[in-house]
């Protein structure tokens, strides 16, 4: 069943085109540092594994090195680490096809999320709005209410885009629509640029990451290490084949370097053969 499943998805992608992501000089993402929490057994223990009522219940918190927001089971042995401009539209359709698989396995404590935030959309079309919106979902973190905020934010960005981008005034209407989330520490700090340190901070972790100095491009995925790019980037926005591919990598990690990589490497060739 499982090589069966695997084939399907070798087919599948095969069949798919290249999708290039969001980047600061217009090109597609690239490769992105290896995450280091690559998985040591098959699945995390019975004990380990926890199931979450509601998006609204997932444990969240930012990482010791100041700019990595992580989000699920402390405990998950399996890590998706994302990429992601809030003002990218590619970002917007990753988060409404693919992420949709990602936040199901992590509701179900199979997986973790970590997400490092870029900003750097407001030098290519101008404004402010991604560095807001970095800054009002630090905030929301800070509730204890970054999944449900992020999820808003995503849900409302073509509209909001298309309207005057991600002003104060709009992030904090949009707020209204997570329960429990403004008060007057949240508007201070979106109106203040509380966490603008963080957003500094965030981009420069997005400009370090792989082997481009202008960063991998969004959405970028890491799923235990592997970026999910070229050959295999169509998978991002394919919601039961990155279920697939997700699951697969975190019950059998060899399955990358058995089917996964020499996939994404020969449709890669293909694509930019003469």
């Amino acid at each position: 069943m499982h090589m069966r499943r695997t084939a399907r998805a070798a087919i599948t992608v095969g069949l798919l085109g290249i999708f290039a992501g969001c980047a600061p000089g217009g090109s597609e993402a690239g490769d992105a540092a290896q995450d280091t929490q690559e998985p040591k057994n098959a699945r995390p223990e019975t004990g380990a594994e926890v199931r979450y009522a509601s998006a609204g219940r997932l444990p969240e918190h930012i990482a010791s090195d100041g700019t990595t927001i992580v989000v699920g089971n402390p405990s998950a042995r399996s890590t998706v680490h994302v990429y992601e401009d809030p003002r990218c539209p590619v970002v917007e359709e990753y988060e409404q096809t693919g992420a949709k698989a990602v936040h199901k396995l992590v509701r179900e404590g199979e997986i973790k999320t970590e997400y490092t935030f870029a900003s750097f959309r407001d030098d290519r079309v101008g404004g402010d709005g991604s560095k807001q919106a970095v800054n009002a979902l630090r905030a929301a973190l800070e509730k204890k209410k970054f999944v449900e905020y992020h999820a808003v934010l995503f849900k409302n960005q073509t509209v909001v885009e298309s309207s005057g981008g991600f002003t104060t005034e709009r992030l904090l209407a949009l707020a209204e629509k997570v329960p429990g989330l403004r008060d007057e520490a949240f508007d201070r700090a979106v109106r203040r640029m509380t966490y603008r340190s963080f957003v500094t901070a965030s981009q420069r972790a997005y400009q370090q990451t792989g082997d481009d100095p202008i960063g991998p491009g969004t959405p970028t995925v890491v799923v235990n290490g592997h970026t999910i790019d070229d050959g295999l980037q169509h998978v991002k926005f394919d919601e039961s084949l990155l279920d697939l591919l997700v699951t697969d990598l975190h019950e059998r990690p060899g399955m990358w370097d058995m089917a996964y990589k020499p996939l994404r490497d020969e449709v890669e060739d293909e694509s930019t053969a003469p």
